[in-house]
Order: C-alpha cells, then structure tokens, then sequence
C-alpha cells in the first residue's frame, strides 16, 4: 500500500489543541476476574418450542451463554427481569427467545414491545426476532423508527399489523397519538440498554400508560450507580418495574472479554495513518471497525482507505437513514470488511464476523471504551482491540479504563500471534 500521512482535521472542535507529544504514560494493570461460559446445559433443557429449538441449530448456537443461562428460564415463566452483563454475552437473544416461546399470536394484535435507543439497534433487534422465528411463519415483526416515511409505517399497522413491533421512542409514541398503533393488549415490554432509554424517561412513561400498566412508579429499585443493558417485563404481573428479579452477570468492574486481547500505541496524531495502514497490511481479520471521534474525521479516513485500496465504508449520523441502514447491511452481508463509524456504532451492535477494532480516536470515558471494543470479540470469540495514544489526556483515559475495569492494556508488540485473534488459527 501506499504511504499517506495526510492528517484528518477534526473541524467540530473550535479551539485549536496544542501539539501532541509522544512522551505519554500509560501504566498496566495485572487482569482479574475471567469469563464464565455454561457448558453443563443446552438450548434443549430451556424446553422451548421445536420451531425455536431448529432456528437456534440455524444459527450455530451450541450452548446457552451465562446470562442465556441465567434469564431464560425465569423470563419464559413471565418474571421480570433487571439484567446487567458485559456487551457481547447474548442477552438480545434472551429477550428475543423468551418471547417468541411465549408468544400466542393474534391477528391484530400486538403482543410484544420493544424499545431501544438507536434506530440501527431497532433494525438489528428485528431482524433477530425474524432469524429465530423463520419456522414460525405465522408471526409477524414489524421495526418502526424516525428518518423513515411514517405513512408506510402506518399502511403496514393498518394492512399487516405485527405482533412483535420494535422501535425507538418518537417514532413509537408518534404512532400510538396518531391512533394507528393500538399496545393496549402488550403482554410483553422490553427496554434493551435500559440505561441509555431513561434519559427518554418522559416518552418512555407515556408508552407504559398506554400498555396500561397497572403500576405508575418507574423502575424505584434501580440503582442510580449501575448500569442495565435489558428491563424484560411481563404485563401480567401486577409488581411490573417494582421488584422485578435482578441479573448481575460479570461484574461490571472486570473488562476481562473472554479473547479478547487489548493494546495500545503511542504516536502523536498526524502519525495515525501511517501505522493504521500498516497494521491493516500486517494483521490478518475478518471484519475491521475503526472508531473516530467526528463525523469529519470519518468521512476523510473512510475516502483515505478507498484511495490505498482497502474495502472500507463509513456510517455516522450526517447519513440519511436509509444510507445508513443501508451501509449497516453492507458491512453485515460482509459486501465491506472495514467499517470506519462514530459511536453512533459503538452500543449494541453485533457483527459476528468483527475480530479487530481500533479506536483511531480516543474515546471520552470509560463506558464508550467498554461498548467500542465489545464490537471484536462478541459471545465469548477471539479479538483484537488496538488504541492509538497521542497526548496525556487520551494516556489519563486508558489508564482509567484499566483502573475501573481491572483490565490489563498493554503496548503492541512488534509481532502477534495470529491464533490470538482469530478462530481457528
């Protein structure tokens, strides 16, 4: 490949940063904790439906991850569940499987809700429910988000109304005021990255009065200090949000991704792109996402990699919702093997192929790294996160990651073994 150092000017900030050095400290921390997998039980032992059963062996799942193991059962009985678990443990699945086992379709009715905080999320959360239930042709899915022409939202509720219906909050609540989507016989309502929809509280509280649940006090035993990634509720339960069975699986305080092998490298910014074109021609992957912090700086790195030869796409919010959609679809049919995003990427989306992720750009915090880097590595496979380090700040932020989650990121070596970071090898 060609060298370019051209550097990628990062116009959404307004005053000019001082030049970075290379004299940066990052200190390593001795990892704790591991990564726990059931091996002792399978999909079949959840006694769930034969259609399921088959899907489940279409998707290659041999044994129920943790949190499967752990939420399956309660949640097929119809107990609320509060579960938080580390990105990339399946817990998509949980809600998605529990669902459909119970799920008695009724023609127009809807009988299931779920809400998520990203319209990408709404698409890839519906297409699971479609990919568990191909040998349930009876039930319908139907994903309904804003950026799209809501009067075909509506023809679809009014002529093939889906007994499964995901979104996110505006676009549902538009709907529903608009009387073209009736939730008055839900039985079932999921919040998938709880945390993140309760900064939606308002919306939120509206769609649950018109579920009509029995309760009109939200989520009173969820501690402000932790984070959920899933509220699975069950309407017929008179306690709903009150004392709901809660799920810790991994403590949130250990970052140990089962494979998942995390470096570092210290080099100033207009360096960048020199050694990301070096690494994509050394290292051998599957998929690549290259995190950035701007929607500039993802645009000029994507045309970078286009002009040196190398598959690459970008996705971030500038886009039309349907360019968008439509490039998330490219990168998952595997038509693109690098991905450049913002964190418009960075939560919730699952691409089983993904096994390098850079942070070109440092992320903002700690909770970003942990979302960005679970994109490599998802249910329990190899991976390979790589960070670039330029100034102090971006040094402070890694050593805080490393502090919060007892998670050891250390300096890239001149050479990595292969078989670290890729299945099979």
């Amino acid at each position: 490949m060609a060298e370019n150092d051209t550097e990628l000017l990062d116009y959404e900030e307004e005053e000019e940063q001082e030049q970075p050095t290379n004299d940066t400290v990052v200190e390593t921390k001795k990892p704790t904790g591991g990564y726990v997998s059931i091996h002792s039980s399978g999909f079949r032992d959840f006694l769930l439906k034969p259609e399921l059963l088959r899907a489940i062996v279409d998707c290659g799942f041999e044994h129920p991850s943790e949190v499967q193991h752990e939420c399956i059962p309660q949640a097929i009985l119809g107990m609320d569940i509060l579960c938080q678990a580390k990105s990339g443990m399946g817990k998509t699945a949980v809600f998605v499987l529990a669902t459909l086992q119970q799920l008695d379709p009724v023609d127009s009715q809807v009988s299931v809700l779920v809400m998520c905080h990203t319209r990408e999320l709404a698409f890839q959360i519906s297409k699971e429910y479609e990919r568990f239930s191909k040998y349930m042709p009876t039930i319908k899915v139907g994903v309904f988000f804003g950026g799209m022409n809501i009067a075909n939202d509506e023809k679809v509720l009014k002529t093939n109304c889906p007994h499964i219906v995901v979104g996110t909050p505006g676009r549902i609540l538009a709907l529903v005021r608009n009387k073209k989507l009736n939730l008055r016989q839900v039985k079932h309502f999921i919040l998938d990255e709880c945390d993140k929809m309760l900064e939606q509280l308002g919306k939120i509280f509206l769609l649950i009065i018109y579920c009509k649940f029995e309760k009109d006090t939200l989520f009173p035993s969820l501690p402000q200090s932790l984070k959920y990634s899933m509220l699975f509720c069950s309407c017929r339960s008179c306690d709903v949000f009150v004392q709901p069975m809660e799920v810790y699986v991994d403590d949130e305080a250990k970052l140990t991704l089962h494979g998942l092998q995390q470096h570092y490298v210290k080099l100033k910014d207009n360096e960048k792109n020199r050694k990301l074109f070096e690494l994509l021609d050394v290292l051998e992957f599957n998929q690549v996402v290259i995190f950035v912090r701007s929607v500039q700086r993802c645009m000029a790195l994507a045309q970078l990699l286009v002009e040196q030869n190398f598959p690459a796409i970008a996705i971030h919010r500038a886009m039309t919702q349907e360019e968008r959609l439509s490039r998330y679809q490219q990168f998952k049919d595997f038509q693109k093997r690098i991905l450049v995003a913002t964190n418009l990427f960075g939560r919730g989306m699952d691409i089983e192929r993904v096994n390098i992720v850079f942070n070109y750009d440092m992320p903002e915090n700690s909770d970003t790294y942990l979302h960005r880097v679970a994109r490599a590595g998802r249910f329990g496979t190899k991976g390979l996160a790589i960070t670039f380090v330029s100034d102090e700040e971006d040094a402070k932020i890694l050593n805080d990651v490393q502090d919060r989650f007892d998670v050891n990121i250390s300096e890239l070596p001149n050479e990595i073994d292969i078989s670290s970071y890729i299945e099979g090898r």
